[in-house]
């Protein structure tokens, strides 16, 4: 009965259109006085615990890393290499969309940024060749989804907080499975993109590549600071993103010189608006967890999965299943910070690799943005694009079919995941 009393007050109150964290909250509520236990200083001590977290100063830096690296002109530089990489190549404007998705994504983290910011630089460019623009729009919603799922990502903090899970763990497992999303665009693209009769862009002499190289180095080398850093245990995740945000400060400032004092005032207000919703999302969520907890949610949910306990490979794709379900109306973050209390304690009672679980859980969240009716990333592309939201749906489904396929493909064979986790370990 619990169940129901807790998914009834959280999909109806986001039915009336109560913002999700509010929805948490009242549902938070609800659970205290179905237990019997309410009392207004537990709530609000649960939620400012929730938030107080060392860990969760990474998203704030993050978010300024990538508003910095957007206004810095890192962006731009990235898609200018990519430009002279590829750019000659028939249907290259697809694939300089692709290479740009996977390096921003080692950048700032973000769907929606990242694929704001390579519509807003493609599009332009890809409707003046003649290529077919829903479908162009379709991609780059498709790889901006990328950026979660490749480190360092704002998503996989969140997963590690609310799942006590190793977030330089997550970071690492999910090199391989957002290389392999990048080269599943590639394919679909090459196929679907082939028949296009579209303008080809002058081949880039090696001078001319060079000097974009040159120009990008600034940019390029910035993954290579954060996740080496990581990597060689120099700095944590949260001392990462300080480094992060710091480095684009002073290569936008000084180097590139396209950022300017002037500008920082907006920049940092974009950066802590968007921080001030997520955090209050996560503090509020994190009161539900407990409650979920205390009410022993889990423990009724792994009675009705007890035939497919000792079964991995079958919870989990039950699982992706129920997620990609979920994406069709909730963003990533609260699907993250709802499931995650639910389905944590049934995955270590099933001896899955937490790890391995959070980026196949990750990476079902993110494919979840593709999908509408709500698709938060569809609608993004579909505001900077100028392209009908249906339009944009049209787009994008061979490249969501493809991410689906290699999704399923993750969960029957882990090893792919798994094995590359251990020697990056």
């Amino acid at each position: 009965m619990t169940i129901i009393v807790f998914l009834v007050t959280i999909f109806v109150t986001m039915a009336i259109g109560v913002p999700v964290a509010f929805a948490l909250m009242f549902c938070g509520v609800v659970l205290m006085q179905w237990l019997g236990i309410f009392n207004s200083s537990i709530l609000s001590q649960q939620m400012i615990q929730g938030a107080n977290t060392f860990t969760l100063l990474a998203i704030p830096f993050f978010l300024l890393a990538g508003e910095l690296m957007n206004a810095g002109g890192l962006s731009k530089r990235i898609v200018d290499f990519a430009i002279a990489c590829v750019g000659h190549i028939r249907g290259g404007l697809g694939l300089v969309a692709i290479i740009a998705a996977v390096i921003m994504a080692s950048l700032s983290g973000s769907a929606a940024a990242d694929s704001a910011a390579l519509a807003s630089i493609l599009i332009p460019m890809m409707r003046e060749a003649g290529y077919h623009v829903p479908r162009a729009a379709g991609l780059m919603a498709a790889g901006g989804i990328i950026a979660p799922v490749i480190p360092p990502s704002i998503a996989f903090i969140i997963f590690g907080v609310a799942a006590n899970v190793s977030i330089t763990g997550l970071f690492l497992g999910g090199v391989v499975p957002g290389i392999l999303m990048a080269l599943t665009l590639v394919v679909i693209w090459i196929i679907v993109a082939r028949k296009e009769k579209v303008a080809v862009l002058p081949r880039v002499p090696m001078s001319g590549r060079l000097r974009a190289t040159g120009r990008a180095t600034w940019a390029l080398v910035m993954p290579v600071i954060v996740l080496g850093g990581i990597r060689l245990g120099i700095f944590t995740p949260t001392e990462a993103a300080v480094v992060a945000a710091t480095y684009a400060l002073l290569v936008g400032l000084f180097i590139y010189r396209e950022l300017k004092i002037r500008d920082l005032y907006a920049v940092f207000l974009n950066a802590a608006k968007v921080t001030s919703v997520v955090l209050f999302l996560v503090a509020a969520a994190l009161v539900t967890s407990w409650l979920i907890t205390r009410a022993n949610i889990p423990g009724e949910i792994s009675q009705f999965l007890a035939p497919v306990i000792d079964r991995p490979r079958l919870l989990m794709l039950l699982i992706v299943l129920l997620v990609l379900l979920v994406g069709t109306a909730l963003d990533l973050a609260p699907t993250i910070l709802i499931l995650t209390p639910v389905l944590m304690p049934l995955i270590i009672q099933a001896g899955i690799d937490p790890v391995y679980f959070g980026v196949i859980f990750v990476m079902a969240n993110c494919i979840g943005l593709l999908t509408p009716p709500v698709g938060v990333v569809l609608n993004v592309v579909s505001g900077v694009a100028r392209v009908p939201f249906g339009q944009v749906v049209v787009g994008v489904t061979p490249f969501l079919l493809g991410q689906i396929a290699l999704l399923f493909l993750l969960v029957l064979v882990p090893q792919i995941v798994t094995v590359p986790l251990e020697w990056l370990r």
